[in-house]
């Protein structure tokens, strides 16, 4: 008889190879890899934020009127991009890094369609909606006469393309899931170096090219948007992504993926804006369009925190949402803290700063006496609880990858419920707008404590 041979044990299964990028997000030192996804991120951030003060800049040559135009319609176009970039672009990348971590490839790249698929309809919905009720929502906020005007110039063709800011943030949250920030990075950067000579041609006019006003400045967002589009579209089909645009089957549940998390998201986003937009009012209610335009002058460097913070915020959804994939969730809490820290101290500086020096940013825009006076005194009373925005926003975001919304949004409703019921009551009882402006700092530090607090304690992961 021949020895039996002996029985061999079957070699495991072999597991998908990491990406290198994935397992950066998964292995690396939490916060140099933090800072090293946060700076091209927060270059293309500014670059972006800039857009607006560009226009702003040379729309203040044209008057006051002009300028109370523009602060009209501003927060609603920085809700189509925190709806776009932030809201539903942080459900596109919270999904696409919870498969990428999870190891679900197949996954990752079906999302790209389904991405598509919803900024763009969402994108038609959004240009619908405000070509159809601009003039009455700009009438609500204190819009009439010349700045009435101005404001639906300036709506009507920047709304009018609408769907291109939908489509171009669907393709950079589809690289920023992936961890890759640089490209979105460089694609944004180069339209705004060519809004940098194209607003002003647009606006006075030179040689064949006609002077358009304040519409031409919103020709030059449509162009650029335009040129930013194409080139991120680019990027993700021609396979410079993780994550690549492949024909599949439409999937309900990969649909689900996204809106759990953008849906929310954006309940949070109507929030903010709806806190701006009803705080112009009652400004508007005191003082008329001068300090409306002040207001909305001091108020832009608030807007300007969020793309800032949103540099921190894309690397902690795709740090977050990969790790939280993978199962490390201590780590994934590690992370956020840690971001959150972060975007304090820096947004808390910015914010100090424009409460000792409120001119030096208010007289980028414009020398009207009026306009200064309100915005400085907005700015001194409320830039030191801008690190207290900055703290709440950057934990938004990283709740953004845990798929854990709830208490983000909570603080969102008693930010606007301090804000608004608390400065119109201010208001009425004082006649002045320094109160309101101090209930809008009070609603700053209690939106940031109460998110900080909360996740600290593990409210990520109670009832798992």
């Amino acid at each position: 008889m021949t020895a039996a041979t002996p029985i061999r044990p079957a070699p495991p299964a072999a597991t998908p190879a990491l990406d290198p990028r994935t397992r950066l997000l998964l292995q690396g030192r939490p916060l140099p890899v933090l800072l090293r996804l946060a700076w091209p991120n927060t270059l293309v951030m500014l670059a972006q934020a800039s857009v607006g003060l560009i226009e702003t800049w040379w729309v203040g040559h044209l008057g006051t009127d002009a300028l109370a135009g523009m602060a009209l319609v501003f927060p609603g176009f920085m809700m189509m991009q925190m709806l776009s970039g932030g809201a539903m672009g942080g459900g596109i990348a919270s999904a696409i890094a919870r498969a990428l971590g999870g190891g679900r490839r197949a996954d990752a790249d079906a999302l790209v369609l389904h991405a598509l698929i919803i900024n763009g309809l969402l994108g038609l919905l959004f240009s619908g909606l405000v070509l159809g009720f601009g003039p009455a929502l700009y009438r609500s906020l204190g819009g009439e006469g010349a700045s009435l005007e101005a404001a639906l110039a300036y709506s009507n063709v920047v709304f009018a393309g609408a769907v291109l800011v939908w489509l171009y943030n669907a393709f950079a949250s589809v690289l920023r899931g992936t961890g890759n920030m640089l490209l979105p990075s460089l694609a944004v950067v180069l339209g705004v170096l060519l809004l940098i000579p194209l607003s002003p041609l647009l606006i006075f006019g030179l040689g064949p090219v006609p002077a358009l006003g304040v519409a031409g400045a919103g020709w030059s967002v449509v162009l650029t948007s335009l040129l930013t589009t194409a080139l991120l579209g680019w990027a993700v089909c021609s396979g410079r992504s993780i994550a690549r645009l492949r024909p599949v089957r439409l999937r309900a549940a990969l649909f689900r993926d996204i809106l759990k998390v953008g849906a929310v998201a954006s309940l949070s986003t109507f929030q903010t804006t709806l806190t701006v937009m009803l705080t112009t009012a009652v400004v508007g209610a005191a003082g008329g369009p001068d300090a409306i335009a002040g207001y909305g002058t001091g108020n832009r460097l608030e807007y300007l925190l969020i793309p800032l913070v949103f540099g921190l915020g894309a690397p902690l959804v795709a740090l977050v949402g990969t790790n939280i994939g993978a199962g490390q969730r201590e780590r994934a809490l590690r992370i956020a803290l840690t971001g959150g820290a972060l975007a304090f101290l820096l947004t808390e500086a910015i914010g100090l700063a424009a409460a000792l020096w409120p001119e030096a940013w208010l007289g980028l825009f414009g020398a009207d006496p009026r306009m200064i006076e309100t915005g400085a005194a907005y700015l001194r009373i409320v830039g030191p609880a801008y690190g207290f925005f900055g703290l709440g926003l950057s934990l938004y975001f990283a709740s953004q990858g845990a798929g854990r919304l709830l208490w983000p949004l909570l603080a969102g409703g008693l930010r606007l419920l301090i804000a608004v019921g608390g400065g119109y009551a201010a208001l009425h009882l004082t006649g002045s707008l320094t109160w309101v402006f101090a209930a809008l700092a009070l609603a700053l530090v209690a939106y940031g404590t109460l998110i900080a607090g909360v996740l600290a304690s593990g409210a990520w992961f109670r009832g798992d």
